[in-house]
This record gives C-alpha cells, structure tokens and sequence, in this order.
C-alpha cells in the first residue's frame, strides 16, 4: 500500500461525544500509522477535555473558517475524502479532491447490526452532479461481523486492558472508593428507567458506588435527586459525579467498572472492549427505529433473556419493569464472549485502508 496518504475526514457535530469522538480516534489511529490526516469539523470544542493535547499527525481544522478552506485548496489534493456519517464537504473541497489522484470517496455510515449493512458495505455510489460529477463514492459500514468494515481498535489496545489498575486511577481522580463496592458506571442521555436504577441500586444486597459521567448523565441523576429523597448516603448506593474526561480515562472508567451504562455509538464500542457487563442505550429516532436497531444487537450479542428485558426497560420500550441488574453471571460471559468474537476480526482500520487500496 502507498505510505503517507493524505486523509480528508469531515465530521458534522449533532452529538460531540458520540460523532467527534469516532472521527477522533479514527484520525488519530490513520496518523499513528504514518498517514497524513486532516479532520475538518463544525465544531471541534469536545476535544478541548477529549484530547486537550491534540494528537500527532492530526491537523484540525475548522469546516466554518473561509480563510481555512482557502489556504487547504491552495495545498496538495487528498488522497482519500472521508464523509463521516454522511455529511456533505464543501463544494471546493470535492473540486480539489477530483483534481489529485482521487484514490477514494469513502462515506463511512453510522454503526448497526441490522442486516442491510453486510448487504451495501462496500458498494459504490455514482455521483451525476456539481464538482465531483463523474467520481464514486463507496460506503463502508462498520459493523460487528466479517462481512462489514469491523470496529475502531487502536493496536496494543488489550494489552492496555490487560495492565490497568483500578485503584491508582480512582484514586487520582480522588473517588472514595472502598475494595467492597461494587463500580457502576453511568453514560447516558435521560433514560426513562434512571429512577428505577438508582433505587435497585439503593436497595441493593451489596454496597455500590455510581460514577456518573459530566453532562446530561450527571444532569439526569441531580434533576432526580433534587425532587426525589436522595439515594446518595442512603442503602446500598453512593454517588461520585465525574469531570469531563479524555478519551483514554474514559476507556479507563470503563475497564475500572464492574457494570456499564453507555450511550451511542463509540462508547458502545469501547465499552465491549472493556470486556465488562453494559448496558446500552440507543439514540432515540422519532419513527422508533432505534428499536429494531436494538434488537438487531441484542440478537448478536445472544443476549440473555434478563439482559434484552434490561435493554427494553431503560430504553423505554416495552411493559416490563426494570430487572435488577446482572453484575456477573450471564451478562459477563455475553461480553466477553462478544469481545472475543470482535477479537477474531480485522479492525476497522485496517479493513479501511485495504479497502482505499483495493479502489486505487
């Protein structure tokens, strides 16, 4: 394969954990292997606590910027353009991108385990009109099985895992964490069941600390906790609200727990690295999508039936109470049984670039 490619990633902020974040890593992966990438995003003020210490061979630039554009029309095409979930780069952009050697138009699309993705992964996209009028886009679907783009998985990531410590992290960031609490952590938008957990946890046979992440998780707990009688202190439950946290001490919360409560798509990811019992939930869409999509990982997961109930009540569908959350049992051995499914799998960007040079 030709080294040192240049990489045009374009990422469209709607939530800037979940969409940043993914191009994040997947620039920072692409340069560590000695490609040249430029990550072009709308709004790139997530990676001030994300990575506050940037990442080499990452130029970030701002989509907004005209003098920006300008100045990156005036240098050397890009090999390869990446559409991130499908957004649309600027019309000079595409223009440039068509002038060099063009080697490929990728639109990586979002994450699912539905079937359609093995079905259009890889498959092009003529484009009839405006700059780039005569090129191919391709679509490369990340996914969980062989026939996809595979998962985001920097190299050396599981002996990482295997070398963590979790009682000098907790104790760096000053959580009082006792050996005979159990660690749950706590990502999340405002699920509709977050009431009922915090009291299954309070009630609980065995004394459980909740780290719950900066944002809209901690909002969602302190809105309960201010119109409820708080749990904080009370039973079996404590409570350690979180600073926003860069992506490695967010892969660090992870691998700390003993139960995870994720969100979206690359903390799904991560968290299945993790190897440690999660919890998911999906971005609600307004036709309810989101619970086919569900399912459908829930179905490759060989979820337990306890664990799919789980997933229907916090992602608020279906009549079942919330169950009492499985902290090893079943649910360990459903992760790390997935974990080692991925494992047997190229990653996603190693699948990516074999793909770039199969089309050049």
């Amino acid at each position: 394969m030709q080294s040192s490619m240049r990489w045009d990633i374009f990422c469209k902020v709607i939530d800037n954990h979940g969409d940043l974040g993914v191009c994040w890593r997947l620039a920072c992966q692409l340069a560590g292997l000695g490609e040249l990438v430029r990550l072009w995003v709308d709004d790139a003020t997530a990676l001030h606590w994300m990575a506050p210490s940037g990442g080499d061979g990452v130029e970030v630039i701002d989509w907004l910027d005209p003098a920006a554009l300008r100045a990156a029309v005036a240098q050397p095409a890009p090999d390869v353009l990446i559409e991130a979930f499908g957004c649309e780069p600027a019309p000079e952009l595409i223009a440039r991108f068509a002038e060099g050697p063009g080697l490929a138009w990728v639109n990586l699309e979002y994450l699912s385990a539905e079937p359609y993705v093995e079905r259009l992964h890889g498959l092009p996209s003529p484009v009839f009109k405006g700059p780039g009028a005569g090129l191919t886009k391709r679509f490369f679907y990340p996914g969980f099985t062989p026939a996809t783009g595979g998962l985001l998985r920097e190299p050396g990531l599981m002996e990482r895992r295997a070398r963590f410590e979790r009682a000098p992290w907790l104790a760096a960031l000053q959580i009082p964490w006792r050996s005979e609490e159990r660690l749950v952590s706590l990502f999340c938008y405002e699920p509709p069941a977050l009431a009922d957990l915090l009291a299954r946890l309070a009630e609980g046979g065995q004394p459980t600390r909740l780290l719950v992440t900066a944002g809209r998780a901690t909002q969602a707990v302190q809105a309960l906790l201010g119109s409820a009688p708080s749990p904080q202190g009370h039973g079996a439950l404590s409570i350690s609200y979180l600073p926003y946290l860069t992506q490695p001490d967010f892969d660090h919360l992870l691998w700390a727990c003993d139960l995870n409560f994720v969100r979206g798509e690359d903390s799904l990811v991560r968290a299945l690295w993790a190897g440690a019992p999660l919890v998911w939930q999906i971005y609600p869409q307004d036709d309810d999508a989101h619970h086919v999509k569900l399912n459908a990982w829930l179905d490759w997961i060989g979820a337990p039936p306890s664990l799919r109930l789980f997933h229907h009540a916090w992602n608020g569908f279906g009549n079942g109470a919330l169950p009492v959350p499985e902290i090893q049992g079943q649910w360990q051995e459903t992760a790390l049984n997935a974990r080692a499914r991925l494992l047997a799998q190229d990653d996603l960007v190693t699948q990516l670039r074999n793909f770039v040079a199969q089309k050049s």
